[in-house]
């Protein structure tokens, strides 16, 4: 089985059959090509050579779209790469795992290309290519997970740190405060949409990891926030607000159109899509990591940060561990314990009460 054809195969089955999310099939697809790439240098070097951008056209100039580099790259490697699964040894594995330890990788960045491997050659199996046992793949020992949350002072003082008077500082309040009552993923706030939200009854619906559905629920600080953001939102863009984002940049003109280079020296105008405006993961970490600096914390802060800092906020009240783990939307009570390991307000008293 030509190994590349694997890959296409396996992707296809994971994306469809197993229903994994977009970001998990890219992280797999990327893995599997570095491999490749490391058992196969000279097909890498197609990388660096300039592709031709090739037009579809729809219905009209305006519907024109660029055909992906990845798909042309799909199609090159299938042509011109011969390498065989059969020919892969679990030595090649191991030389590319020193590899990539090499490039001062984490051991759970390493580990995730490991876990990708396994569920690769699993697939495999299952269609009787001949390959790698996945079983005699082994992960390396990780340390116990370190978690960084925020306590009440710390929260207060990354909101003392924004000045309400722009509508971005309102769009940043929102956000941080949308986060911290709510527990939600950094992707699930990013696609997030107006029409999801019920800012009467405090609560909405998100998908989260494994499309799996959970109800999360907006304290009333968070309500008041948002309201005053959308307010100025609807003050600020009036009719043009066509954006259903819960979410948007604001750089940006309404009064132009919004040009896309889809050749070399050809421009296509089209109106301002939601896709345009909607705030990145990127963006929103980034935002957040500067209030926690102007704040004067010195802790590694991000966005996943204050979906931490929500959990332990609720353990430390007395929160059941159950009800915390469908809140935060975890598979396993396993995943939800790290917190337990971090803060437990029964145990100070456990102590004080027996300890002499």
């Amino acid at each position: 089985m030509n190994f590349v054809r694997a890959i296409d195969e396996f992707l296809v089955y994971i994306r469809i059959h197993k229903n994994l999310s977009l970001k998990t099939v890219e992280q797999y697809e990327r893995h599997l090509i570095k491999f490749l790439w490391y058992l196969v240098p000279e097909i890498s070097e197609f990388k660096w050579k300039p592709i031709n951008h090739e037009l579809i056209f729809l219905e009209s100039p305006e519907d024109s779209i660029k055909r992906s580099e990845k798909d042309i790259l799909k199609r090159f490697l299938l042509d011109n790469c011969h390498l065989e699964l059969e020919n892969v040894k679990i030595s090649d594995l191991n030389e590319f795992r020193l590899h990539i330890a090499e490039k001062w990788l984490s051991v759970k960045t390493a580990n995730a290309y490991m876990i990708t491997f396994r569920a690769f050659l699993k697939f495999c199996r299952k269609q009787w290519y001949e390959s790698i046992d996945p079983v005699s793949i082994d992960l390396i020992k990780q340390k116990d997970r370190e978690v960084t949350f925020l306590d009440t002072a710390e929260i207060v003082r990354i909101f003392n740190e924004i000045d309400t008077s722009t509508i971005q500082w309102k769009r940043d309040a929102a956000i941080i405060e949308c986060i911290y009552s709510t527990g939600l993923r950094i992707s699930e706030l990013t696609a997030l949409n107006k029409t999801a939200i019920n800012l009467d009854t405090h609560e909405f619906s998100v998908r989260g990891k494994w499309s799996k559905i959970r109800t999360v629920y907006l304290t009333d600080l968070a309500v008041d926030k948002i309201q005053t953001y959308l307010e100025a939102r609807k003050s600020e863009l009036g009719e043009k607000d066509t954006f259903n984002s819960l979410f948007i940049r604001h750089n940006f003109s309404t009064d132009n159109v919004y040009s896309k280079s889809v050749q070399w020296n050809d421009v296509i105008k089209r109106p301002l899509t939601d896709v345009d405006v909607r705030l990145t993961r990127f963006f929103i970490t980034n935002k957040i990591k500067e209030y926690a600096l102007r704040a004067n914390i010195i802790k590694e802060v991000s966005a996943h940060t204050l979906r931490h800092s929500f959990a332990t906020t609720l353990l430390t009240n007395g929160a059941d561990i159950r009800a915390i783990q469908e809140l935060l939307g975890h598979a396993s009570i396993t995943t939800t314990q790290v917190y337990t390991h971090i803060t437990n307000p029964k145990l100070k008293e456990i102590h004080g009460k027996f300890h002499r």
